[in-house]
């Protein structure tokens, strides 16, 4: 019953499109990602001035930060709180877990329950992106929700229907503008990294030894300058699928400099070199791209993945009630490389 009465207060109707009229708070990474200004178009000093003042608005910078620091950061970053449930923006380059004494989500939540007012009660994570994306994490404090929601979105994912919705800008326009990436997934270690490879055709034996069959939807919703807003919807779970599935498009997400390094070009025309001896380097962005960025090419290593959990759905109150939604604003670097793209809607 609780677990029901917790997800009755998360009321917000599902709609598709990255638009949404659903009710929103603005969740930025910190003081400076709420005080700053976004850019506006057509006004070339003031995009210059932003470029020259700081090209990746909103960052969070962990290493100058201790546990309660962080604590105080993502109680900023809170997108909603009802009931047992927590809903955050969680900010591109924290990790859910890690290795002891390592800053991540779940070494600060004991601060974060305190910094909240629930001294008493444990927060748990129930859903969350990886380290390198950011956007919604839901954290529960009662053991019974963490657990309906759970298996909710492991139904959902057997029943092949998404529940979180990923924005995305990529290097290139994927063509179709629509589609489904279905490929076999492993994980290699390359250079004391796991990586994920492509598996052709697995065999049973594979299955068993780890490797997983992975599938995304994506869909283009706007387009400028070469790149690409990407809706992705992913239907399994595996390390890096959505970079991964992304890169097999020749379209690479902005800022992966993990796995952009398998797409080549020659004279115009991009392919895929052999993941299994592509080691991972520093993403490299033509001069023309950079110019609409305003970059240098050492600017580009600093630049954050540009893949952002921005929509979640919930379960319904009732069995037959639709899914709510959890909305998330974009990191205001995101918001940024939008408006140099001048990407217009399809």
């Amino acid at each position: 019953m609780e677990a029901l009465r917790a997800l009755r207060s998360v009321s917000v109707v599902w709609r598709p499109g990255l638009g949404s009229s659903a009710r929103r708070r603005d969740a930025g990474f910190g003081t400076e990602a709420r005080r700053r200004p976004q850019p506006q178009p057509h006004r070339s000093s003031k995009r210059k001035d932003l470029v020259e003042d700081q090209p990746f608005p909103g960052l969070l910078r962990a290493e100058n930060l201790g546990l309660e620091e962080l604590a105080q950061v993502l109680r900023a970053a809170v997108v909603d709180q009802k009931g047992p449930l927590v809903t955050l923006n969680k900010p591109q380059g924290l990790p859910v877990t890690g290795r002891p004494g390592e800053l991540t989500l779940l070494s600060v939540l004991p601060w974060l329950s305190q910094a909240l007012g629930l001294e008493h009660q444990e927060l748990q994570v129930v859903r969350a992106p990886g380290k390198e994306a950011s956007g919604l994490v839901l954290l529960s404090s009662c053991p019974q929700t963490t657990s309906h929601l759970q298996k909710f979105f492991t139904h959902s994912r057997r029943a092949q229907r998404p529940t979180a919705t990923y924005c995305a800008i990529t290097d290139g326009v994927p063509e179709p503008s629509e589609g489904t990436v279905h490929i076999a997934l492993r994980l290699e270690r390359m250079d004391g990294i796991d990586l994920a490879v492509p598996v052709t055709s697995p065999s049973r034996k594979d299955i068993q030894e780890g490797v997983k069959r992975t599938l995304s939807h994506f869909h283009v919703t706007a387009t400028g300058c070469g790149c690409a807003l990407v809706q992705l919807q992913p239907l399994t779970v595996f390390p890096s699928q959505l970079q991964v599935h992304m890169a097999l498009q020749l379209c690479p997400i902005l800022g992966d400099h993990t796995y952009a390094a398998r797409v080549g070009s020659v004279l115009g025309q991009r392919f895929l070199w052999p993941a299994e001896t592509t080691k991972p380097q520093r993403q490299v962005l033509d001069e023309a791209l950079l110019r609409y960025l305003h970059l240098s090419p050492s600017q580009v290593a600093q630049m954050p993945l540009h893949l952002h959990l921005h929509r979640l759905l919930l379960p319904g109150t009732r069995p037959r009630d639709p899914p709510s939604e959890l909305l998330a604003p974009l990191p205001p670097y995101f918001s940024r490389t939008l408006q140099c793209l001048r990407l217009s809607q399809q």
